[in-house]
This record gives structure tokens, sequence and C-alpha cells, in this order.
């Protein structure tokens, strides 16, 4: 905080009213903040808070200005303006264990191969601190996970996105921990790692096999989204291969297999191309009238199609202790066979 917002003759922030475990924050804005984003007023008030937690709590409904809930974050805060903050509990910095089913593919006493659904958080974050795959792994392997990953990470050696499905493999021990980190590092160049996906994408791309290689970083116009820039990012290098061509060219599914493993490697990549995922909500954004040109019965699943339609079918890989060749394969989720038998009976 400042001086001046100290010395403001209304305090800014007044000690937790409840003693319970919900704390309730009362802050008054001063004349020096006003005009600033109630997210940054309340993130320079409480600085062991940070802002995206204070985002997150205004849009869930947890900051009241007198009697009206305020669920924007770029509200523009007034002169006197009270706003009450509800702080709910701390969650545990240890994820708790949960009865959630998992599709075992393979397991030893060192790693466990699993077919991640869509709509699974890989790991513990905010917003997301149940019902996560470390958190149904923690009950599935009691206490064998490494723990090199740290308590909200054990035995995690990759990701999928949330709404990524498919193959994963986790460490069960530190040898295995260490043996799968060092070939995912290498990304296959000196050793048998493989990772392939299938991805729906809008149009073909062009040619219709090849390889690309760019910079991915975080978007400077958009936090949420990585982009292709020109300098700064981390190389990206990502293989793909056409492998069907649906009605007059309007959809395509193409094979790709990473050679680095950048956030939204994929999904980026195919954008780049002018090619997007199929309901991507980032990037296909601006696809979504194309939509509107397919039959109805296919256009309604679309909509109803609510993730990227990108699914992890093959991870190959060395064993960390006998060092054998582990290949597994991974048929398309339901979802995304279902539009896929859409499209080979609606676009011909």
């Amino acid at each position: 905080m400042t001086d001046e917002t100290e010395n403001s003759t209304a305090p800014p922030a007044t000690p937790p009213i409840s003693s319970g475990e919900e704390e309730l924050i009362r802050a008054v804005v001063p004349v020096e903040a006003v005009g600033t984003r109630l997210d940054r007023f309340l993130a320079d008030l409480l600085p062991d808070h940070t802002r995206s937690r204070l985002k997150d709590l205004i849009k869930a409904g947890q900051v009241m200005r007198g009697d009206n809930v305020i669920l924007s974050p770029n509200a523009r805060v007034k002169e006197g303006d009270v706003y009450d903050l509800r702080l709910p509990p701390a969650a545990s910095p240890v994820p708790l264990a949960e009865n959630i089913p998992l599709n075992v593919i393979y397991e030893d006493d060192d790693l466990i191969v699993i077919d991640k659904p869509a709509g699974m958080v890989v790991h513990p974050a905010t917003g997301h601190w149940r019902g996560t795959l470390v958190n149904a792994l923690l009950y599935h392997c009691g206490e064998s996970l490494s723990g090199i990953g740290g308590v909200k990470r054990p035995g995690i050696v990759h990701r999928l996105d949330k709404q990524t499905s498919g193959l994963m493999v986790v460490a069960k021990n530190d040898k295995a921990h260490l043996g799968l980190s060092r070939q995912f590092a290498d990304h296959g160049r000196k050793g048998p790692l493989t990772r392939a996906y299938t991805a729906f994408v809008w149009g073909v791309p062009q040619p219709q096999l090849g390889r690309i290689e760019t910079e991915i970083g975080r978007s400077p116009k958009n936090a949420l989204k990585m982009a292709v820039l020109r300098e700064g990012g981390k190389v990206a290098i990502t293989h793909y291969d056409t492998k069907k061509r649906y009605g007059d060219d309007v959809i395509s599914q193409v094979t790709c297999r990473l050679e680095t493993g950048r956030t939204h490697q994929i999904r980026v990549h195919l954008t780049h191309l002018g090619h997007p995922l199929l309901a991507d909500p980032l990037y296909a954004t601006g696809f979504k009238t194309k939509s509107s040109l397919l039959p109805d019965e296919l256009n309604n699943a679309l909509k109803s199609f609510d993730r990227q339609a990108l699914h992890a079918h093959h991870l190959g890989f060395s064993h960390p202790r006998s060092g054998e060749t582990m290949l597994f394969d991974s048929d398309l989720p339901a979802d995304m066979q279902h539009i896929e038998n859409l499209f080979e009976t609606l676009l011909k």
C-alpha cells in the first residue's frame, strides 16, 4: 500500500470482521484510487492475494457494494465507495485423494498410463482444487506416486489441456519420474518418445503434409492465449499430416506429432496455418459462422460439442526401469467419434 492510502481518513481495508473460516474484508475507496479497476484496487490493498485470484472471487459473486453484488473485475471504483470482499478459507496445499474413475490403459510398479477424458484438469490450480487427475491418482495409487513434482503435481511429467482427451503417463516413484522427465525434455530427439494427436480442423491445410516451426509465447493481446511470435518466444515444432477430407474440403482430419511441447502448441500452430481446431473456444472464434453453412444436424452437433476437437491418440516411450519401448494407442472418444460419423454421412 502507498503512504497516501495508509494516511487516508477512511482506512481502505479493515481487519477481518468475522473470525470464522471465511474472512470479510471491507475496503473504502480513497481519492487516490478513483478510476482504478476493481480487481487492481483490491490487489493493491491486499498484496498477499494475486490479482488473478481476486478477479475470480469477483466473478464468483464474492464482492458487494452495499446491497449489490459486483461481478465485473473491470468496474471502475469511485471515491467513498465501500466494497465488502468475502475470502473463502484457503485451500489445502496438499491435494485430497478422491474416488474418481480412471481409464487405466497400463500399470506397473513404476508408472501408470491413463486415457484422460476431456473436461478433467491435470493438477490442482486456482479454480480447480478438486476433481483433477492428481486427486484421482492419489486415490488410485495411494502413497506410491513420485514426489518430485511437488505436492500439487505428484508424478506428473507432462500435461494435456483440460479439454483435450487422450493418453498420459504418470510416474509412481522418483526413479521413473526422472527417467520419464528426461525423455519429455528431449522430445524424442534421441529416444523412442513419440506423441501423436488426432485433430478435426476447419478446411484443409496446404500443403497437406508439413512441418511447422515457429516461436510460441504469451499473446500480447490476450493473456489467456498463446501466439506465434517473431521473437521472445520458445521454439515450437509440429509435424502434421492430413488424413481425411470431408465434403467440399470444409473440414479435415489431421494427425499432429510433436517435436516440442509448448502450451497450446497444436492449437496455436494449426490456427497459424489458418485451420483452427473445430470448437476451439480460444482460437477458432472467427470460424463460428462457418458452422451455419453445414447441414443442420451437423451444425447442431458442433454447437453442443463443448471442447476443442483434439485427442492424444498415441504415446510411446522407453520404460524408465527396463528400457523396453512402450507403445500405446487410444481410439477416438465417443464425442469425437460421433461428429466424425456425421462428417462421413452428411458431408459427401
